[in-house]
């Protein structure tokens, strides 16, 4: 007997999700490729893209490289003297224009200065003092050493009395004419003379030493006062300023009742006939630069030959200044006018080559992007770069003739280590 139900149960096959699997496999695929971009990352570094139009691309070239560089110097006076208030005063006169032609001496300006004024009087009140102080000590040498000769006039005419007192004395004593005691009297008188005879030219040789030294004194001092006020006087008059040397007056802008103080700069004077060029030097040629550097500078259709003849190494907002001669003086050239200069460095030589582009400031020639063959990506490359001009750069080391370079500016990749190059 069969069991109740039974032909109406069967077995319900459970259904499989193939959504799962997909799901799955999309993320180890996701997993793949990140690892996959993590390991190119790690091999080759930062990358960027950039559009291939915005970026100048050069060749690595052979050629023959000019070692000189272009500059723009200005024409300024071979020398020039500066005019200078060797004292302070108030301008009372002004007796020449700015860019009058002037000699040596020639009267330029006339100034004033009550204080200096005064304090030559003052220094000339202190000599006439001193000097009557020298007389005063004078007269009284003077009269100390007559006064001396007085009392040595009358000693020695006591001691030539005495002696010949004594004298006769002793001939009446031997007469008994006269007692003992008065020739023993007249010989206490004589010695008396004697020895004030000897403190009289002691005293007079010590007054004359000591009123001598005081004198010499006095004469020492009243030479320095003296000294001093030649000093004043000459700085008296200095204030009539006049020309150190020939030449042309320049930058001389001073007005009447102007104030000027010590020192202060009135003008300059010019050789009016002599030029020599000023110019302004990268400070990358600094240890490249030396004196006697040939240079040309053209003009009116013609070079005219320079040399370096002074560098100042002080380096202003990363340049630094050579003043230049001429080998013969130019004409029909003025104060200020500029010109193109050409100075040669070194002599011409064959070389690799790259033009000379503004990824050299981003770089500082240690790396440039090399594009690759197919042109689809640029590699970060050390090198090594040596003299440049205006036009090219000299390579050592890091790159082959034929390949091409990145020379526009990095300043929007200088951190990447990888170009992507497109046309988007």
């Amino acid at each position: 007997m069969g069991v109740s139900g039974q032909a109406m149960d069967r077995r319900v096959e459970k259904k499989r999700s193939y959504g799962r699997y997909a799901l799955y496999a999309a993320g180890g695929m996701a997993v793949l490729l990140f690892a996959w971009w993590f390991v190119d990352m790690l091999a080759g570094g930062r990358s960027l893209s950039v559009n291939s139009q915005r970026i100048t691309t050069s060749p690595v070239t052979t050629g023959t490289y000019e070692d000189f560089i272009p500059l723009r110097g200005r024409l300024v006076p071979r020398s020039t003297v500066f005019l200078d208030a060797i004292e302070g005063g108030r301008v009372e006169e002004i007796l020449v224009e700015d860019g009058a032609l002037v000699e040596a001496g020639d009267p330029i300006a006339v100034l004033s200065n009550t204080n200096l004024q005064l304090e030559v009087l003052g220094r000339e009140a202190a000599v006439t003092e001193q000097l009557n102080n020298m007389r005063t000590i004078e007269l009284q040498l003077e009269q100390n050493r007559l006064a001396h000769k007085r009392n040595l006039i009358e000693i020695d005419y006591q001691i030539t009395r005495l002696t010949r007192e004594i004298d006769r004395q002793r001939e009446l004593i031997t007469k008994n004419l006269v007692s003992q005691s008065t020739v023993d009297q007249l010989e206490d008188e004589l010695v008396y003379y004697n020895n004030r005879r000897d403190i009289t030219l002691e005293s007079q040789a010590t007054d004359a030493r000591m009123q001598e030294q005081q004198l010499r004194q006095l004469r020492d001092a009243g030479t320095q006062l003296q000294a001093g006020l030649g000093f004043a006087s000459k700085n008296l008059e200095d204030l009539s300023v006049r020309a150190p040397v020939a030449g042309k007056l320049s930058g001389f802008n001073i007005e009447i009742g102007q104030s000027i103080t010590r020192g202060g700069r009135l003008g300059q004077i010019d050789d009016p006939d002599g030029y020599k060029l000023n110019v302004r030097i990268d400070e990358y040629y600094l240890g490249r630069v030396d004196l006697q550097l040939v240079a040309t500078a053209e003009h009116n259709g013609r070079d005219l030959r320079l040399h370096v003849s002074k560098i100042y190494p002080q380096v202003n907002e990363g340049q630094f200044e050579v003043d230049m001669l001429f080998a013969e003086d130019p004409v029909g050239l003025r104060r200020g006018q500029t010109l193109q200069v050409r100075l040669t460095l070194g002599d011409n030589t064959d070389a690799t080559l790259i033009p000379n582009g503004s990824f050299y400031q981003d770089t500082g020639g240690n790396w440039v992007f090399v594009v690759s063959p197919d042109g689809n990506e640029a590699i970060k490359r050390s090198v090594r770069l040596g003299r440049r001009n205006q036009n090219f750069i000299e390579v050592l080391d890091g790159l082959e003739p034929g390949e091409t370079v990145i020379t526009s500016p990095y300043t929007s990749f200088v951190g990447m280590d990888r170009l992507s190059l497109n046309d988007d």
